[in-house]
């Protein structure tokens, strides 16, 4: 039994913790004052979405839903930073786009071969050696990991394909791909054979080629989510080419020119820009057509629209070879497959900053501490001035300021938040 198709996907995915710097100190006979030698923290695992062309649904997303990757390890002495987080890599079809589960933007449409980092590994803490000076010889303190990043995400695969077969059920659509390539669709002459889309390549002649999706036959309704199309509507939007496929042989008894005009308006309705695309009409099984002022009349309609008409028949492999040839010529004036701009904006994270803080002070040196603190630095952009502003408002609203000046901090001192330092001013 072949495995169910599953084109959405919503997942949680966590990157790993920083692990911990070290406090020690470098001990060795003969050598005196030997300073401090403590390591910093591995980095925490990042978690990387890449592309998989044997795969081509995310089943695989199907029952697990929370990916985690690896914890950084804690810095040691003789100045060893811990080991790195492993990264955890999830694979997904090409095609699949991440989305926000919460705003449904766009974070990253996977099409190309690029590895994306969905979520980055938290930083590893400095070791006591960072917090060494002139008169800061022995510093006996280092510094915490910062926590890895969270997200809630939605994966949704929307195919890769040059052209897209559309139609009502049981017109011949699977038939037609079987015959063009070497793709093996389940055929019968019952309604919604087809369950899942199915790709297949056309290879029309020397370097000339492209890739046609079998779309699951659209129903009147399948826009608002009657029927299978529904599901699948979302498989067409890359297509750079319709190839309408019409029953003419009037064998269940069909109006050509009512099914034409209905699944248009189906796709209409499910996108107007998808409507507008180039289409090339179909008129299938010819070969057992009982009345020909059928085709007549759908011929007239189409061709009173603009729109190209050829005559087929699949089973009979009548026809099909000059279908291709003419949508090969299509596609070598039409623009290349729509690939989707992120539109996922970053937004200033929710952190309460009421909690309650830990300061120590060593010489001019205030080390503060809190866990509000690390989610707060591990959102924060420091190479970003409005980042920056940000950060400095956050701390300056949490009364962290106030309450150093209170214990006796000067201009000039220095302050230490996990790996950032910086010097106080009033």
């Amino acid at each position: 039994m072949a495995a169910p198709f599953v084109d959405t996907a919503r997942i949680t995915v966590r990157s790993g913790n920083g692990g911990n710097g070290v406090v020690s100190f470098h001990r060795e006979k003969y050598v005196a004052a030997g300073g401090p030698d403590g390591g910093d923290g591995g980095r925490g695992g990042n978690v990387v979405v890449t592309v998989n062309d044997h795969m081509s649904t995310l089943m695989d997303f199907r029952y697990k839903r929370k990916y985690v990757a690896g914890n950084g390890m804690d810095g040691q002495g003789k100045r060893c930073t811990g080991k790195d987080g492993e990264d955890l890599v999830l694979r997904v079809p090409r095609g699949t786009i991440i989305r926000d589960s919460e705003t449904r933007e766009i974070i990253k449409d996977m099409s190309d071969d690029t590895p994306f980092v969905l979520c980055k590994g938290g930083r590893g803490g400095w070791g006591n050696k960072h917090f060494a000076t002139p008169t800061r010889q022995v510093p006996r303190f280092a510094k915490a990991g910062l926590p890895g990043e969270s997200r809630d995400v939605i994966l949704e695969l929307k195919l890769l394909a040059d052209v897209g077969l559309v139609g009502f059920p049981n017109v011949g659509k699977s038939t037609l791909l079987s015959v063009v390539s070497r793709a093996q669709p389940k055929i019968a002459n019952y309604h919604f054979t087809t369950l899942f889309p199915n790709l297949g390549v056309v290879y029309v002649e020397e370097g000339v080629s492209f890739v046609l999706a079998d779309i699951p036959g659209i129903i009147e309704g399948a826009a608002e989510g009657a029927g299978l199309g529904h599901d699948f509507l979302r498989h067409i939007d890359r297509c750079r080419l319709l190839i309408h496929v019409v029953d003419v042989s009037g064998s269940e008894g069909r109006d050509p020119v009512e099914d034409f005009e209905a699944i248009n308006a189906e796709l209409k309705q499910y996108s107007p820009e998808l409507a507008s695309r180039k289409m090339i009409v179909a008129a299938n099984k010819v070969d057992i057509m009982t009345d020909p002022t059928l085709l007549q009349r759908l011929r007239e309609h189409v061709g009173a629209q603009g729109l190209e008409l050829f005559e087929m028949s699949a089973a009979a492999h009548q026809g099909t070879r000059e279908l291709m040839k003419r949508a090969a010529q299509e596609l070598q004036q039409l623009p290349p497959v729509a690939v989707y701009e992120p539109t996922y904006v970053e937004r200033p994270p929710q952190v309460d900053t009421s909690g309650e803080v830990e300061i120590q002070q060593f010489d001019d040196t205030w080390v503060v501490e809190a866990p509000w603190l690390q989610r707060l630095i591990a959102n924060v952009n420091f190479s970003d001035y409005e980042s920056r502003n940000w950060f400095d408002k956050m701390l300056r609203q949490s009364g962290l300021f106030d309450q150093l000046e209170e214990m006796g901090i000067k201009d000039g001192d220095i302050v230490s938040l996990y790996d950032l330092e910086f010097e106080y001013q009033r």
